[in-house]
């Protein structure tokens, strides 16, 4: 029996399972294990496959009979100092074949779908293979039929939440558009008129910040599923962390890969809204489809192809969604990165010196859910919305909900910062996204919450030689040399002209 005691590492791998074995391993050399070979490696009933690191028979932190587990292994396994696992071959996952048949531009079934997506949830593929799953949904991308038979095998292999018969509503944005936070905004809005809106929300995959991050600032955003149900059942809403309650769990694992890559496939894109909306019991679903050069949807006419897939692949899962197009020409609000972005919603919700894009784009979004919640026509619900924001209604809202969830706190401060000045006079006619979006990042967003961007500038305003574009704000020298830097050599990220 290939039994070795376990050691823990304290490796971090971002989900990917590693193990590390001597070269001078008994086992190691009798199996004929090799360098990143895929290993099922069982303790009791727990069971992990994982890539091998094999590391010198000099070391001197993994003694001979010694098997060594990264975090995400020794957590899986629940294991402790010197269990006895097992470790053996690990055989080819079957949807292997699956997604070789996929990239070479056969169409799959519902079944091999549903194959894939439990390897992922188990963990049975490696971060090779998951890159081929990840990039052959870019490179071929999928039919409605595809999208709706992954999406289905998403939700089938995750926990679900039920809402007895009250009609639940849900708000997504598809991203690519820095700041935009509207969501705590749209969700205090709606639970303050009383709709039922418990909002998962996920972390940033290629963007400084996602909005879990942002929230996670202001409340503790990790909840499980009966914490949930009690946010909700007092306040009507939550803002929760989705990846902490197992709603579609494969989706956590893809865009892990996504993230490496820097690629969001729109249909892995509808599949991973949508299912998470099912699977949070969702009966409507309102998604904000920002439109621009630089923005996710370049043109209107890819912005109302993807709608009209939203709205079939939701119609075939039972869902109402509704699309709403909005400006993705430069980014919302004054902050970017987690911390800067939480000081506008907050800003906003207490009507103080608030972005007035980022009021106005949250009024919209908010407006169209109240009518689709059935408390206002749409005539009225912006009067309604206005109401609820201006009273004050919706900042008690969110304290409420925050309260629930464990206390608001105030978001962190950065304690670095330094302006980015304009190359030259002119008039700002253009701002890249995505660049500004790669600025935040190398300042440290999102993993650095207080670090990112506060933005001094709109798109049409003029400002002279040196005037502060924006200001970097960042945790560590490095980080902030980095991000101006790459200012320095990225002028034209906002476009001036005479």
């Amino acid at each position: 029996m290939n039994a070795l005691a376990a050691r823990r590492s304290g490796v971090q791998t971002l989900g990917n399972p590693r193990v590390y074995m001597r070269s001078d391993c008994s086992i190691c050399r009798s199996e004929g294990f090799t360098a990143h070979r895929r290993l099922g490696v069982r303790l009791g009933t727990r069971h992990v496959v994982a890539a091998l690191q094999v590391v010198d028979a000099r070391t001197q932190w993994l003694e001979p009979g010694q098997i060594g587990l990264c975090e995400t292994a020794w957590r899986a396994l629940r294991a402790a100092p010197s269990d006895q696992v097992i470790v053996t071959h690990a055989d080819e996952p079957a949807s292997m074949a699956y997604l070789r048949a996929r990239l070479f531009g056969h169409p799959l079934s519902d079944d091999a779908w549903r194959g894939i997506v439990d390897d992922i949830v188990e963990r049975r593929l490696s971060d090779i293979e998951m890159a081929a799953f990840v990039a052959g949904g870019s490179a071929r991308p999928m039919d409605v039929d595809e999208i709706t038979g992954l999406t289905r095998a998403m939700v089938d292999a995750g926990q679900t939440l039920q809402w007895d018969d009250r009609r639940v509503l849900d708000k997504h944005c598809i991203g690519g558009l820095p700041g935009n936070r509207t969501t705590p905004i749209v969700v205090s809005i709606c639970a303050a008129a009383g709709l039922c809106i418990p909002k998962t929300s996920s972390r940033a995959i290629t963007s400084p910040a996602g909005t879990a991050d942002v929230v996670e600032t202001l409340m503790p955003v990790d909840l499980d599923l009966d914490a949930i149900r009690t946010v909700v059942r007092r306040e009507h809403g939550c803002l929760a962390w989705g990846g902490s309650v197992g709603l579609s769990p494969a989706d956590d694992q893809i865009i892990r890969i996504e993230r490496a890559l820097n690629i969001d496939s729109q249909g892995q894109m509808v599949a991973s809204i949508l299912s998470k909306k099912v699977a949070a019991g969702a009966h409507s679903v309102l998604i904000d489809i920002p439109v621009g050069p630089t923005a996710k949807c370049r043109t209107a006419a890819a912005a109302h192809a993807l709608s009209e897939t939203l709205v079939d692949v939701g119609a075939r899962l039972g869902l109402e969604v509704r699309c709403h197009l909005s400006d993705g020409r430069q980014p919302v609000g004054r902050g970017i990165g987690p911390a800067n972005e939480a000081r506008d919603v907050l800003a906003v919700l207490r009507n103080q010196d608030a972005a007035r894009d980022l009021r106005e784009r949250a009024l919209d979004l908010a407006s169209i859910l109240l009518e689709m919640g059935g408390v206002a026509r749409a005539d009225n619900a912006r009067e309604l919305a206005v109401e609820i924001l201006d009273s004050g209604a919706a900042m008690g809202k969110l304290l409420c909900i925050a309260d629930a969830q464990g206390g608001l706190r105030p978001p962190p401060e950065a304690r670095l910062s330094a302006p980015v000045g304009a190359p030259e006079d002119g008039r700002i006619t253009a701002v890249d996204n995505r660049r500004l979006a790669s600025l935040a990042k190398l300042a440290g967003a999102p993993d650095a919450p207080a670090a990112g961007l506060i933005l001094h500038v709109r798109l049409d305003d003029h400002v002279t030689r040196g005037e502060a574009l924006a200001t970097v704000t960042a945790q560590s020298q490095g980080e902030l040399d980095y991000a101006l830097q790459y200012a320095a050599d990225n002028p034209d990220i906002w476009s001036l002209h005479p």
